[in-house]
């Protein structure tokens, strides 16, 4: 069976106390389950706006926002934030976008249930998600997995050589230097160098 996706609605209602207070409960969007046919709720979250939230947060420490990532099931979501420095990232940074993130989040409250947030760094063999990422390591070797072959080849590994028009240039030792659209790649991430 295949997913289908129904508005279940929204609803405002209003508390009375000493004071007037109005309550909005969003009743989310019901998606079908392929596996069991019921219905569940599914838990929306904007990640766009955590990932500015975060963004926010590194920038005012100096550091830089690597990537945000959402990981686990409904009921055991775990928002995952990378950051880094030139310096490299210490234990000390973690904690402090971890402590004003937090505080962050609780205010805007953008998830429905509970979560789990981990600040860390992104390690030596990082991903390289973004057009900046593929300028600022120019001269690092990277392993980058295609989605459409180049010739033959579907993973290549070289040093990369910057970002320009929405191409990734990459020094091959056998080959030279190749220039691979931004679109065309399906990962990629630095290579530890011993």
């Amino acid at each position: 069976m295949g997913r289908g996706y129904t508005l279940i609605g929204e609803r405002t209602e209003w508390a009375k106390a000493h004071f007037f207070v109005r309550l909005r409960v969003e009743l989310a969007w019901a998606r079908t389950c392929h596996r069991c046919s019921a219905l569940r709720l599914c838990l929306m979250v904007d990640l766009e706006t955590i990932r500015e939230m975060a963004e926010r947060v590194a920038t005012s420490e100096g550091l830089y926002l690597v990537d945000v990532e959402l990981k686990g099931s409904s009921a055991n979501q775990l928002l995952r934030v990378y950051i880094d420095k030139a310096t490299g990232v210490s234990h000390a940074d973690c904690a402090v976008v971890s402590e004003q993130l937090s505080a962050m989040l609780d205010v805007e409250d953008p998830f429905p249930g509970r979560y789990m947030l981990e600040v860390s760094s992104p390690g030596l063999d990082r991903k390289l998600t973004k057009p900046s990422d593929f300028a600022h390591f120019v001269g690092r070797r990277a392993r980058v997995v295609l989605k459409e072959a180049m010739g033959e080849q579907k993973v290549l590994e070289g040093r990369l050589a910057g970002f320009e028009n929405g191409r990734v240039r990459l020094d091959l030792e056998e080959i030279g230097r190749q220039e691979i659209d931004l679109a065309n790649i399906r990962k990629a991430q630095l290579v530890v160098e011993l």
